[in-house]
């Protein structure tokens, strides 16, 4: 066997020795063996643990691949997250105030995507294991709500009703606040028989609204959810953010930063998570790429009272960026992107020099890259702030204030 010190943990969560020498579920500052393989080491046996390292609280983390860092404490997984953010920074040559990392608790995420098949003798469904395509039932989980965990069990039977053996379902379950709201794709096509199937599974489950690819099966009570006491029901699978304790802190952080700024541009908007609280104070114009969304956003803001004008437009942004002859008119944005960025839309906020920008982003290194493009047009990031609301994983996100400095 080899043995090598763990000097460093990589992006993806493993130890990395000198060479470099991968090692999955090392910590550093451990000596671990193992037998090499390339430049991965498996069979992996810790010789002298680190003292940061604990028992994961999950029975199911050696075999799940649902979460990649249970073994180690949340100090030291707080300031690795937030170096990860710092390292982003710096590689762009940015220099900014980096306040302290906000952590969601556990048993708090409120979405969850179940893996789900028929087998021999009725079905299975879970998280992919670490490295396979197998599922692993889970008993217990530590990262969602409870009432997810629910969500599993009725992935199984839609597996039953609604895939062959050679298929796998993907379960999108949400929770709202009628219940679990779920959209499944991967099952067969949708016929007479299959609906009245789901139908009744739905009513037996006492789901919210069941969708079957795009098409809504049953919708038995609307899936409500609120942004800061503002109703909105989102169309089946829409991106939420992954949990409540986040999205307060990343409304209240983005509210902040917008103080005092009318008429507002929430950019990559959603359903509405930041533009419908911040109507409370100002006019809102919000621009989403799925129409659906901007739907649900629009509605949510009609039946809604006591909020300024929210105007909404259907629009992709990657492709058809909002120029900066139209952005000139906004006193603040708000800008939300997918984990790719929005490289050319943050060069239009740049040209029209809109003053004060609130940037929320689920990848630092893309966020970055964004914030040197409006640092070179004369803007400054105040202060970022990490937030991990993926816990135990190896994602980290963050709320950033940008101020240009003529403003």
């Amino acid at each position: 066997m080899s043995e090598f010190v763990i000097e460093r943990l990589g992006h993806l969560g493993d130890g990395i020795a000198e060479g470099p020498v991968y090692v999955p579920g090392a910590l550093p500052g451990e000596r671990v063996a193992g037998t090499l393989e390339g430049n991965v080491l498996r069979e992996v046996k810790i010789v002298e643990p680190s003292g940061t390292r604990v028992k994961a609280p999950c029975r199911h983390y050696k075999s799940c691949g649902g979460c990649q860092l249970q073994h180690v404490d949340d100090a030291f997984l707080a300031e690795w997250k937030t170096g990860i953010v710092r390292e982003a920074l710096a590689a762009q040559g940015i220099e900014t105030e980096l306040r302290e990392i906000a952590v969601s608790p556990a048993n708090a995420r409120r979405r969850a995507g179940f893996s789900a098949r028929r087998t021999k003798k009725g079905a299975t469904a879970g998280f992919h294991a670490k490295g396979s395509d197998l599922i692993v039932e889970l008993s217990e989980c530590h990262v969602v709500v409870p009432e997810l965990l629910e969500g599993a069990r009725v992935a199984q039977e839609l597996a039953r009703i609604g895939t062959s053996r050679k298929g796998e379902l993907s379960v999108s379950v949400t929770l709202s606040e009628a219940g679990l709201d779920l959209r499944v794709e991967g099952g067969k096509p949708l016929d007479g028989p299959l609906r009245i199937a789901l139908a009744q599974l739905a009513e037996s489950e006492d789901l919210a609204r069941l969708a079957w690819d795009d098409e809504t099966v049953v919708t038995r009570r609307p899936p409500i959810q609120q942004f800061d006491g503002i109703a909105v029901t989102p169309p089946p699978g829409a991106f939420l953010q992954a949990t409540k304790d986040s999205e307060r802190l990343s409304q209240e952080e983005v509210s902040a930063i917008l103080a005092g700024t009318e008429p507002v541009i929430d950019l990559f908007a959603g359903c509405g998570t930041f533009a419908l609280p911040l109507a409370r104070a100002r006019a809102v114009h919000a621009v989403e790429g799925s129409a659906a969304m901007t739907r649900a956003l629009d509605e949510g803001w009609r039946h809604s009272e006591r909020l300024k004008k929210v105007t909404v437009e259907a629009r992709d942004l990657f492709r058809q960026p909002i120029m900066a002859e139209d952005l000139k008119r906004f006193g603040g944005a708000v800008i939300d992107p997918p984990r790719a960025g929005a490289e050319a839309q943050c060069r239009e906020l740049a040209e029209a020099q809109v003053p004060v920008i609130a940037y929320v982003s689920c990848n630092p290194v893309t966020f970055a890259r964004d914030a040197k493009i409006l640092a070179q047009a004369g803007y400054e990031v105040e202060w970022v702030r990490p937030v991990d609301q993926f816990r135990w994983s190896v994602h980290v996100e963050l709320v950033a204030a940008i101020r240009h400095k003529i403003s």
